[in-house]
């Protein structure tokens, strides 16, 4: 049970969010997970192959994300570029950002765009839609032929 200032009511979406920008520059599942509420919503709206379209609880929020950053040569090293958008609903912000990443083994950069839509209640996340640039990811990762034959192959 996690007992730390994210737990607590008055925890809001702008803290949320940073918290979850600090849980992805330290690849951490775990921390991702925390700051999730048990069942929580985690969807990927846009076509991600490899990925499901959405983690239906926390435990598949850590199962998930744990898997997919274990497995990516890639170190993030920043967020950048946030900008947060409120909304008229006091729960739900919506924030564009860039995260910063360096290729493991490599010195080459890149930058990943994207957009959350995020939910908070009684000071956890509770739905999240994650509108991520994914093709830009698998181009950036040399990945990209193998996206494609993944997409060609389930046809």
């Amino acid at each position: 049970m996690m007992t730390d200032m994210r737990s607590q009511r008055g925890t809001g979406p702008r803290e949320l969010l940073a918290a979850f920008h600090q849980a992805m520059v330290n690849l951490s599942a775990d921390e991702l997970a925390d700051l999730h509420a048990e069942d929580a919503v985690y969807e990927f709206p846009l076509l991600t192959p490899g990925r499901p379209e959405r983690y239906r609880n926390q435990a598949e929020i850590r199962q998930g994300f744990g898997a997919a950053w274990a497995a990516a040569p890639v170190r993030v090293e920043e967020i950048r570029s946030v900008v947060v958008h409120e909304t008229t609903d006091p729960e739900v912000i919506v924030a564009e950002q860039q995260a910063f990443a360096t290729i493991t083994g490599t010195s080459r950069s890149f930058t990943l765009p994207f957009l959350l839509v995020m939910r908070v209640r009684d000071g956890r996340i509770v739905h999240v839609r994650d509108y991520a640039d994914a093709l830009r990811g698998a181009f950036e990762l040399g990945r990209l032929a193998v996206v494609v034959d993944s997409l060609t192959a389930s046809r």
